[in-house]
């Protein structure tokens, strides 16, 4: 497992010692197989589904590589969900010969090797084994694992909590699939790319349920809008003047912008 000293990603403040550090992760999406997804009981199946379309994004937008795999997709478990080659078409997909254990099969575990990134961040059907299994044999090996629980699912929340449970004892890292999308872009500042913003503050709002303000969003960084502030970082930025700001934030708006602390008197 890497230090916070080999991590590309630290700031001289020490900020990002602990969290993942981008140009180090390897996304592995374990069999978000169709006939696997009928299975699901512990997550709402569409939240699932939308989970793992937001960090395929997330992974194109951040140019992190993507491995794919399934099991037997030529089974009653069916083929792998569309929406990640579409996502993300620059994942590969390594097809297995029917093991359970995607860290069993020599090819899977060669394509891992070959990116030369020791931070893996997996998400699958199920939880409790497809993620389970190789989580646990890739911490044994060496790498620093984070499991991605709500781009994941099992056939009940008995095995949800003992999978937690597991995971957290073998030195595996929950997280979820909004937290994975801050701790990987960790800035709305403008020198990353308006295509970059966009396609991030896309991805929140729609893990949000706030379609329009990622429509309104877009619309903004296509004016140039999304990330200016000239007043330092204090100022609200621009696309947000076109939602209301709940009462007791706009105070305390108003009182930093006046030089005051953001506690009332």
């Amino acid at each position: 497992m890497y230090n916070s000293k080999s991590k590309l990603s630290v700031l001289a403040t020490g900020g990002g010692a602990t969290l993942i550090d981008p140009s180090d992760a390897l996304i592995l999406l374990l069999d978000h197989q169709q006939g696997l997804l009928q299975t699901v009981r512990d997550v709402p199946v569409a939240d699932l589904r939308r989970n793992v379309e937001m960090i395929a994004k997330l992974a194109t937008v951040l140019n992190i590589p993507v491995i794919t795999t399934a099991s037997e997709p030529a089974g009653a478990n069916g083929p792998l969900m569309p929406e990640i080659h579409e996502y993300a078409p620059h994942a590969v997909h390594v097809p297995r010969k029917g093991e359970l254990n995607a860290w069993d099969n020599d090819d899977f575990v060669d394509q891992v090797r070959s990116t030369g990134r020791k931070t893996l961040i997996m998400a699958g059907l199920w939880t409790s084994a497809c993620v389970m299994f190789p989580a646990l044999d890739a911490r044994a090996a060496g790498y620093d694992v984070y499991a991605v629980l709500d781009a994941s699912g099992d056939p009940s929340e008995m095995a949800s909590r003992i999978s937690l449970v597991r995971f957290v004892q073998g030195g595996v890292k929950p997280t979820s699939t909004n937290a994975l999308l801050c701790e990987l872009h960790r800035t709305w500042a403008p020198a990353r790319s308006c295509r970059t913003r966009k396609t991030l503050w896309a991805c929140r709002s729609q893990l949000c349920g706030r379609d329009r303000e990622s429509r309104i969003c877009a619309a903004s960084c296509e004016r140039g809008e999304l990330g200016s502030d000239p007043g330092g970082g204090r100022h609200r930025p621009v696309w947000l003047n076109h939602t209301p700001m709940p009462t007791h934030l706009a105070n305390t708006e108003a009182r930093v912008r006046q030089g005051g602390s953001a506690r009332s008197a």
